[in-house]
């Protein structure tokens, strides 16, 4: 069982950090690589061929036992979740009466795509809102998204959970669901992969786009992706030099070639052998492999567990745990009927914000819920801090 790693960040006793939803401090390791490949450029004779290609397939390998898929060829560096699915956009044929289907108030870089494409397509963006039920909100969710899959669907696009409150996708479920109707299934890990176990064996997911700057402990402007069988042949958003067959050969450069690299090495972006964020980026991901997934969700799940149950019995409501991830979880402010019978307590957004200000406590506000991200530099400490101020 993993112990607290806050020795592997840089984070002070005084700041209770609870938003790595937001962005991830940066490890000590992954900072001292960062800096190791910015003093690189001093010497620029230093930086030979290989430079420009192992570490970037060190990068797939680590980020595939994550995912849990050795088909490395199928995995790609981008700079942006959006550059990810506008990869998706581009390759995706949707024809006039199809439809898209989509989580209500999902991020935003996981929905402009389609709603353009829908658009020059009269296609149909289904968005499925929560449901306003308290009470076995996310089965009720995953529920209606299912219902909403038909012969007509031609791609789910959805995070593994939801961004502002943790909600829990049943992946697995909806995958079976869209095979059935020949649908593909888009999957937004920003918020989830390296923190809540994800595999490729079992979801099988057409596409898996990741940011690197909070769970996977990387940093801004770089990220990965994942593309299945289905963009093998598809067009790329750019053409570079190092996308193309034997492109490792430099002096063969100016022999053009018409061919890419095998399967998805074609969309990398161009410049994707970052000398000073590549190695932060493979830093982290070592270090995430080295805690395990599946350790780092179940240190969420024992950190918050009873912090949780204190907080529900003080009147806020949080989901289900069968119904959410333990690293990310929304809380909502107490019911009306639950404040008016303490009318002496202000239970307002306003009156929390500055609670936290005042103690030094980090987190997110997103929509009606106060977003908690905990991670392994977490501990006792916090949550205890959480609680005060929330009573």
């Amino acid at each position: 069982m993993l112990e607290s790693q806050k020795n592997a960040f840089f984070l002070s006793d005084e700041v209770c950090y609870l938003n790595n939803a937001y962005m991830s401090p940066s490890l000590k390791s992954a900072e001292e690589a960062g800096i190791i490949g910015l003093q690189k450029k001093r010497f620029p004779y230093e930086i030979g061929m290989t430079d420009f290609f192992n570490p970037t397939e060190k990068i797939r390998e680590e980020f595939g036992k994550i995912i849990h898929t050795t088909d490395y060829k199928r995995i790609v560096i981008i700079p942006s979740v959006s550059y990810g699915m506008a990869t998706v956009a581009q390759n995706l044929k949707i024809s006039a009466g199809q439809n898209i289907i989509v989580a209500g108030e999902q991020f935003p870089s996981n929905i402009y795509p389609w709603m353009k494409l829908c658009k020059e397509n009269q296609a149909h963006l289904k968005i499925i809102d929560a449901p306003k039920e308290n009470l076995h909100r996310g089965k009720i969710w995953n529920e209606q998204i299912l219902d909403a899959i038909n012969a007509d669907t031609k791609m789910v696009a959805l995070g593994h959970i939801h961004w502002a409150d943790g909600t829990l996708f049943q992946l697995e479920e909806i995958r079976k669901r869209t095979r059935e109707v020949g649908a593909l299934l888009v999957i937004d890990g920003t918020q989830s992969v390296g923190a809540l176990p994800f595999d490729m064996q079992k979801i099988q997911a057409d596409a898996l786009i990741c940011a690197s700057y909070k769970w996977l402990l990387g940093p801004y402007s770089i990220g990965l992706a994942y593309y299945g069988e289905y963009f093998d042949e598809g067009k790329p958003l750019e053409e570079n030099w190092i996308n193309r067959h034997e492109s490792e050969n430099l002096a063969g450069l100016v022999n053009y070639q018409e061919k890419y690299h095998e399967k998805a090495l074609r969309y990398e972006v161009g410049e994707h052998s970052n000398f000073i964020l590549i190695p932060i980026v493979l830093a982290a991901l070592q270090q995430i492999n080295q805690w395990g997934v599946a350790n780092i969700q179940e240190y969420c799940k024992n950190l918050t567990e009873a912090p949780v149950q204190i907080i529900r019995e003080m009147g806020y409501q949080i989901e289900a745990l069968e119904h959410r991830s333990s690293h990310l979880f929304g809380i909502s402010l107490p019911n009306p009927r639950f404040v008016s019978s303490r009318n002496e307590t202000e239970y307002s957004m306003e009156a929390i914000k500055s609670k936290f200000k005042e103690h030094n406590i980090h987190v997110s506000f997103r929509g009606e819920f106060i977003r908690i991200a905990t991670y392994l530099f977490n501990d006792k400490r916090d949550m205890e801090k959480l609680i005060q101020c929330l009573s």
